[in-house]
């Protein structure tokens, strides 16, 4: 295993060293780079998140299992062990070059899929997953995430699509391949959403002060020093670096600024009225979602019509945006049942769940298990009568990056919808799928042809899932209906998910991809061992 110093970030007037270069022995040359991360009159180069995005591991973990140590002078001594091998190295330049260098590389290792063998496992009944898997590795990637030049952006904008890829990995690799200055608007606008939604979930923060921060949050976009620092959310590094963010927005062209500045006012003020109230009827459903998701659809449509990339009309319409939305929230509301009870957050209305049960959180006891199922058949049927509204939407679109961008994350939808319909697990856990499959998903929704035959695929697996006894089966079987009708390819069209490689070749693949996967986990294994004990 080699033998890497890495550096701990302290708040400090004098410069820190950052050795990044890994190799076989401990770093002898060393690249300065000025940490200023306190003071008005600083333009910090790091926030305090920073620290995690230099050493991504658990801060406990550093200090108490690992030996991660610095001197007095904020020189740092050596690490050793297998989690040296997880920090991003380049190497050492100059400053500006150095920096720029860490964040292509960070955001290039979190914008692709990451591979595991219990990925591969999970796939093994799915060849072309693995076959997928491995293309998406070695290059796939490039064909819907092309590589974005970070050094001719400016600090604030390379911080911003780093905090871009630590909130969410799935929409950071499509906002990162929309086309021209689309793609940082489309970006500011995910962070900005992004800290009122941080703001929303936080729990700890009383309602007293959440009300008037989620009705005012527009106006923090022109305050340059506005941050939030006491939230304990996952995504809190939106909130404490805020001013990085507003900064970036009010770099913005006007057209730009006034449809994000719009939408989170709007969105805010839907927030903090369903923080007073809980979602009751199956309308209330529609237009929480509408609050927070669906103006989401509405804003991404007005910036892609706003940036000339598809025609005025995609801006206009807004009941196919609002769909657009409506469809992806319903489906992180189902899924995310658990997670969201044990906090104590209701999403699911209760004008559904009250037909099956007492108590919303009656749904995990075992003995609930058939009235849970029952439930959540009949919010899939409701997420699913959006989908007709997905594929008119996306027939309109004819820049290839904003089509990537919209269908994606749409056949991800359908796809978790298929996983959790009538699956128990829903309420054990959170229900995913495979990441080959969304690998192979991304890989294949770049035409509506592809996008229809997955949305139809899809649907019939839903369809053979139907029990006879379910109380929503008349409305899921006529709905699935619709959907096979919209969906409808041209008789003369091919099959766009045809394989073109038969069962015994894709066999064949995949049983070589597991020895090729099995050889270079042992080696790996065999290379940290041996580095252990030199370190010893």
């Amino acid at each position: 295993m080699c033998s890497t110093q890495v550096p701990r970030l302290h708040k400090c007037n004098e410069q820190v060293w950052f050795p990044w270069r890994m190799n076989n022995g401990p770093i002898t040359d060393r690249a300065p780079l000025p940490v200023r991360l306190g003071g008005a009159s600083h333009q910090a180069l790091w926030s305090p998140i920073g620290r995690r995005a230099v050493c991504p591991w658990p801060e406990s973990q550093s200090e108490a299992s690992l030996d991660l140590t610095t001197s007095q002078t904020g020189k740092p001594h050596s690490l050793r062990g297998a989690a040296a091998a997880r920090c991003f190295s380049a190497t050492p330049r100059s400053d500006g070059e150095h920096l720029s260098s860490f964040t292509r590389q960070f955001v290039r290792i979190t914008a692709e899929s990451p591979r595991s063998d219990m990925d591969i496992l999970k796939s093994l009944a799915h060849p072309e997953e693995i076959f997928n898997l491995f293309k998406f590795k070695m290059g796939g990637c490039r064909t819907i995430m092309p590589k974005l030049n970070y050094e001719s952006m400016s600090e604030s904008l390379r911080t911003c699509y780093l905090y871009l890829n630590q909130t969410s990995r799935s929409f950071a690799a499509v906002i990162q391949a929309l086309d021209g200055e689309l793609r940082h608007a489309v970006c500011i606008f995910y962070l900005v959403l992004r800290a009122l939604d941080t703001v929303e979930d936080d729990m700890t923060i009383p309602l007293d002060k959440k009300v008037p921060m989620l009705n005012d949050f527009h106006t923090y976009l022109y305050q340059d020093a506005w941050c939030f620092t006491e939230s304990q959310e996952k995504d809190r590094q939106v909130l404490a670096d805020f001013p990085t963010i507003s900064l970036e927005f009010r770099n913005l062209a006007q057209e730009y600024r006034d449809v994000i500045s719009d939408i989170c006012h709007r969105m805010g003020e839907g927030m903090a009225e369903f923080l007073e109230k809980k979602v009751g009827s199956m309308k209330e459903w529609d237009l929480y979602c509408h609050y927070v998701a669906g103006l989401v659809g509405i804003g991404l449509s007005r910036l892609f019509s706003a940036s000339q990339l598809e025609d005025p009309e995609v801006g206009r319409d807004t009941e196919l945006a609002n769909s657009m939305g409506l469809f992806l929230q319903k489906t992180n509301i189902i899924r995310d049942y658990l997670e969201d009870t044990q906090v104590g957050r209701a999403f699911w209305p209760q004008e559904a769940w009250s037909q099956f049960a007492g108590r919303l959180e009656d749904f995990a006891h075992p003995e609930k298990l058939e009235s849970a199922r029952s439930c959540l058949n009949l919010l899939v049927t409701d997420a699913l009568r959006h989908v007709p509204d997905v594929i008119a939407y996306l027939s309109r679109l004819r820049n290839q990056s904003v089509f990537n961008f919209c269908a994606i994350p749409q056949v991800m939808a359908i796809a978790t919808l298929s996983s959790c319909y009538n699956n128990p697990m829903v309420f054990k856990g959170v229900v995913k799928i495979r990441k080959g499959q969304a690998v192979t998903l991304m890989m294949e929704a770049t035409n509506m042809s592809a996008v229809q035959t997955i949305i139809s695929q899809y649907s019939q697996e839903i369809l053979q899932k139907v029990s006879q006894a379910d109380p929503t089966r008349d409305r899921t079987l006529h709905i699935l209906a619709v959907i096979k009708e919209k969906s409808a390819l041209p008789e003369s069209s091919l099959p766009a998910r045809t394989h073109h490689m038969s069962p015994m070749y894709l066999s064949a693949a995949m049983l070589l991809a597991a020895l090729s996967w099995q050889y270079l986990s042992t080696t790996a294994a065999q290379a940290q061992g041996t580095g252990d004990m030199h370190g010893q």
